[in-house]
């Protein structure tokens, strides 16, 4: 049986971005284009009509801005949208907004010469929207009461790691984890694959809703409890060793799995470099990125522990860890934090949910 294309509804007031993306996805035989819109209230009536797999959608837009028309979207209809916009500063704090919502992907569009600058941007747009037409969208239940927060003692801090690694999907199944954290946590840190601009408002983001210090990693920094270092979105961070004291190492190096920052660098240095004292955990994103460090990780001891596919915004990475025998226990987003803290428990620490 012929396979049914992903169908796209692409919502954006340039009339040549609209008429470039109709033309550029159309392109892949497993997409169509169902039509375009300039603004949120005619892709209202259209996504009733033609109720497309996924969206494409702009930001800054006439009539309701696409933050807004977002929210509705994800609270009334829960569908895929990949989320078009500028790698500027202020564009990166409106995507990562949008991401926290519910958006599954963002691309970047380029602030000079669009039309060339799109048409290089092909592939990664049609790979996201086939990516997104496979997510699991759900509308987000208000919160009624605070997340629990884990309650740490009696371990030995310096010596333990807990090292993450994500993609699509993770800034907010990330969020779900460090917000719950104590601030006598074990160090963390994080690779999630995302461009370089994004990096540094994703830390302050998270900084400012968490109980540990969140920052984007520097070369040689000490990993401190308490702390959580993100890697820099065009560089891979390793675990380092100074002494008696872990480092945050990066380095630029040609991209592992097809990523910079990569997973499985950031897995393969805490294997090598912490080895029982450490817990690796992969979340939700697509490929494989992170599999096979992560099975280094287990293979030296550490804990391992991967997102559970109904949690999960995309079952790809964690997927093939599983597979590949490199996950030591599956458990759902909303556990992911007490199982590290179980996990660690296993190191003389104690651990418990208050």
């Amino acid at each position: 049986m012929e396979k049914k294309p992903i169908t796209v509804l692409i919502v954006d007031d340039s009339a040549l971005i609209r008429q470039m993306l109709t033309k550029m996805l159309d392109s892949d035989p497993g997409i169509t284009v169902l039509g375009a819109a300039p603004d949120p209230y005619t892709a209202r009536e259209m996504i009733k009509q033609l109720n497309p797999d996924v969206l494409t959608l702009d930001i800054e837009m006439p009539k309701m801005d696409g933050i807004a028309f977002l929210e509705k979207i994800i609270s009334l209809r829960p569908m895929p949208v990949v989320m078009i916009s500028s790698l500027t500063q202020e564009g990166a704090e409106i995507a990562l907004r949008a991401l926290e919502i519910g958006a599954v992907d963002y691309v970047g569009k380029p602030t000079s010469d669009l039309q060339h600058g799109l048409e290089q941007k092909s592939v990664e747009i049609i790979n996201k929207v086939k990516t997104a037409a496979r997510a699991r969208v759900v509308a987000k239940k208000p919160a009624n009461q605070p997340a629990s927060q884990i309650s740490f003692s009696a371990y030995k801090t310096t010596e333990q790691v807990i090292a993450i690694g994500s993609s699509t999907g993770g800034v907010e199944a990330i969020r779900e984890v460090i917000t719950v954290l104590p601030p006598n946590s074990p160090a963390v840190l994080i690779t999630q694959h995302m461009p370089a601009t994004f990096t540094s408002s994703f830390a302050r983001r998270l900084d400012t809703v968490s109980k540990v210090t969140v920052c984007e990693a520097t070369p040689n920094q000490r990993i401190l409890p308490g702390h959580v270092y993100i890697a820099p979105g065009d560089r891979h961070l390793e675990i380092g060793k100074s002494g008696a004291n872990f480092i945050c190492k990066l380095h630029d190096g040609e991209p592992v799995s097809g990523h910079r920052p990569s997973v499985d660098v950031l897995f393969q240095s805490a294997a090598k470099v912490a080895g029982a004292n450490a817990v690796g955990v992969i979340l939700t994103g697509m490929g494989r990125d992170g599999a096979e460090g992560l099975l280094n990780m287990r293979q030296a001891g550490a804990h391992t522990i991967g997102q559970d596919e109904a949690s999960c915004v995309v079952y790809g990475m964690p997927r093939v860890a599983f597979e590949c025998g490199a996950v030591e226990k599956q458990v759902t987003l909303t556990k992911i934090a007490g199982e590290i803290f179980n996990s660690l428990s296993a190191h003389d620490t104690k651990a418990i949910r208050i």
